[in-house]
């Protein structure tokens, strides 16, 4: 098992943090467990999606009849 040290929010200080086994067959498990207080923490990257308009000149003209 890979441990690591993080900060326990239960415990208030820097633990000793270990994945634990995965029952879904991940290679990389995002849930780390405590191992004085057995607290889960999930660590995964936050994905952000930022959706722009184009600038008013870039959009595309309508087309009209004639």
């Amino acid at each position: 098992m890979r441990e690591r040290e993080l900060r326990c929010v239960i415990c208030d200080g820097d633990m000793l943090f270990e994945v634990p086994p995965c029952g879904d067959g991940h290679d990389d498990c995002p849930e780390l467990v405590c191992t004085r207080c057995g607290a889960a923490e999930v660590v995964a990257p936050i994905v952000v999606h930022l959706w722009l308009k184009p600038p008013k000149g870039l959009l595309p003209q309508q087309r009209r009849a004639a």
